[in-house]
């Protein structure tokens, strides 16, 4: 859910990214701490099985409150939102340009809705994914590395 990015949002209207980005050792920190989280998902992915289990019986349905809530969560818990936001967000903020505080809510609100936009095609593009995916064997196993590939390059990134 992309209303948790409205916590990260506050912590950079507070400040508390100006204090980070003042430390070289506390910012230095973060960036090695999620180099090494994405580390450790390449290594759950690498641990995993190459298979992809894809249910066709349907869940029970959840509340909307309940999925409100469980979203909001995640987004918030999420530390790879934390990081972005701390080590980027706070790059395109220019102090001459007047309000820092309306600037980082529109940035904020600007995330969001992007974030918005990008989790709703995803949700309905699943859909027909799923019928492609439960038919192909080889699609899990490359999806697999893809995965593998992808965080030890942001992992890497992050660290140059």
């Amino acid at each position: 859910m992309v209303s948790g990015i409205l916590v990260h949002t506050t912590l950079i209207a507070l400040g508390i990214s100006a204090i980070i980005k003042q430390s070289e050792i506390i910012f230095t920190g973060i960036k090695i701490l999620g180099a090494c989280y994405l580390l450790w998902i390449a290594f759950q992915v690498y641990k995993a099985p190459a298979s992809i289990n894809l249910k066709s019986n349907i869940s029970k349905k959840k509340s909307l409150f309940s999925l409100f809530k469980q979203g909001f969560i995640m987004n918030v818990l999420n530390p790879k939102v934390t990081l972005f936001f701390l080590a980027f967000f706070p790059g395109f903020i220019d102090e001459k340009l007047g309000n820092v505080t309306q600037q980082i809510y529109l940035l904020g609100f600007l995330f969001m809705l992007q974030a918005f936009v990008i989790f709703s095609l995803v949700s309905i593009l699943a859909d027909k994914l799923t019928v492609f995916i439960r038919n192909n064997n080889t699609f899990s196993v490359f999806l697999k590395w893809f995965q593998i590939v992808v965080f030890i390059l942001i992992a890497v990134l992050i660290l140059i």
